[in-house]
C-alpha cells in the first residue's frame, strides 16, 4: 500500500462516518425540519471528501474531472433540494407557505397599523 492509498482510504472512512453520523442525526430528530439539516449534511460533506479520496488515488483525470463535476452540481443543488422539501412540508403541515398572518397583508400595512 502506498501513502496516496491509504489517504484515500482514511477519507472514504471519514465520509462514512460523515453519513453514518448524518443518518443518526436523521433517526434522532422529530420532525421533517431537523432531519433536513442532517440530509443536507451528508449531501454536501460526504461527497466533498468522496471527490478529494477520489482525486488523491487517482490524479488529474478525465474521470476524477467527471467526479468534480458531478460533486460541483450536488453542492449547488443540495441547499436548493433542501429548501424546496422544507417549503412542502410547510404547505403540507399549514396548507400554505406563508406564515399565518402574513397572508393578508404586507409589513407595509403592519407598520402603517403601528403608527395608528
Amino acid at each position: 500500500m502506498t501513502a496516496r492509498t491509504i489517504v484515500a482510504d482514511v477519507l472514504l472512512g471519514a465520509a462514512v462516518l460523515v453519513v453514518l453520523g448524518a443518518s443518526a442525526g436523521i433517526l434522532l430528530m422529530r420532525d421533517v425540519y431537523q432531519k433536513v439539516h442532517y440530509v443536507t449534511l451528508a449531501g454536501l460533506i460526504a461527497p466533498v471528501i468522496v471527490g478529494v479520496a477520489i482525486l488523491i488515488q487517482s490524479g488529474w483525470s478525465v474521470n476524477s474531472m467527471q467526479t468534480w463535476l458531478a460533486i460541483a452540481l450536488m453542492v449547488i443543488a443540495t441547499p436548493f433540494l433542501s429548501h424546496a422539501t422544507i417549503r412542502a412540508a410547510r404547505i403540507r403541515q399549514a396548507g400554505d407557505w406563508t406564515h399565518g398572518d402574513d397572508r393578508n397583508h404586507t409589513d407595509h400595512e403592519d407598520a402603517e397599523a403601528k403608527r395608528r
